[in-house]
This record gives structure tokens, C-alpha cells and sequence, in this order.
């Protein structure tokens, strides 16, 4: 389910939960559609930061020490799942 439709229901769930015409069962769906909702939300998030770079106006770059640390990780991550995966195909 893409965000526009997670966002929807949740609405819908939500105006049923005001109207107090809600089930038990919509009730635990809303909780998990917004736990999901919420999970693509800080990996989209998380994306747009780790691919940020932060330039002052001289030119020099300051991008925070945190976000340089979380890059270096993920490209590590990934360079291991690469080599992971080629093992696998031999």
C-alpha cells in the first residue's frame, strides 16, 4: 500500500473513530496502518538526509559530523550486502 493510500484509511479510520462508530478491529488496524505509515515516513526521511550535503557560503563543506558517520555506515551496509549476494551466486 503506497502512502496516499495508507493516509486515506487512517483518515477514514480516524473520522469513524471521532463519529465513535468504530470497531475493535479498526481500531487495531489504524494503530498498525499508522506504525507502517510511519516507518516509510523515516526511511524517506532518512534518505533525503543521508543524501544532503551542506555547503556554507564559502564553498566549504559542513555537512554534520552524525550524517557523514551515517553515510560512511550505510555505504559499508551496502557494500556488504553486495558481497553477500555475490557470494550467494557462486
Amino acid at each position: 500500500m503506497d502512502s496516499d493510500q495508507l493516509l486515506k484509511r487512517i483518515n477514514e479510520l480516524a473520522a469513524k473513530k471521532k463519529a465513535s462508530t468504530i470497531t475493535e478491529e479498526e481500531l487495531v488496524e489504524q494503530k498498525e496502518l499508522r506504525q507502517v505509515y510511519l516507518k516509510q515516513f523515516r526511511s524517506a526521511f532518512n534518505d533525503i538526509i543521508l543524501n544532503t550535503k551542506v555547503i556554507d557560503p564559502e564553498g566549504t563543506d559542513v555537512t554534520p559530523q552524525a550524517v557523514r558517520d551515517a553515510k560512511k555506515k550505510q555505504a559499508a551496509e551496502q557494500s556488504k550486502k553486495d558481497a553477500d549476494s555475490t557470494d550467494a551466486d557462486k
